[in-house]
């Protein structure tokens, strides 16, 4: 299962901080964890086709092994000072949950 997170940062939060954070705290964090495969964050470039700006700044792709182990992982102590964090720097995260057809 892949869970896709759309946002944007929030106002006054810069993007360097935001970036070198999820460089050293957030990616190794997630990819640490048992019960996810990958963990990647992208920064949004633009819409295909056209010079419009993206709706969103970043993109999020966690692709996990099962949902009830990864909701146990990410509610550990451990992790929540990871996902606090994140709540500072992101502005109403969408987490969009999927299934390969």
């Amino acid at each position: 299962m892949k869970i896709i997170v759309l946002f944007n940062l929030k106002p006054g939060v810069s993007a360097q901080e935001y970036e070198a954070w999820a460089r050293e705290f957030d990616i190794p964090g997630a990819n640490g964890l048992d019960s996810v495969e990958s963990f990647t964050v992208h920064r949004a470039t633009g819409l295909f086709g056209s010079d419009a700006p993206s709706p969103y700044d970043y993109i999020e792709l966690l692709d996990i092994t099962e949902m009830d182990p990864f909701v146990a992982e990410v509610s550990a102590e451990a992790f929540q000072a990871i996902a606090a964090r994140f709540a500072d720097f992101a502005d109403n995260p969408q987490f969009i949950l999927t299934e390969a057809l």
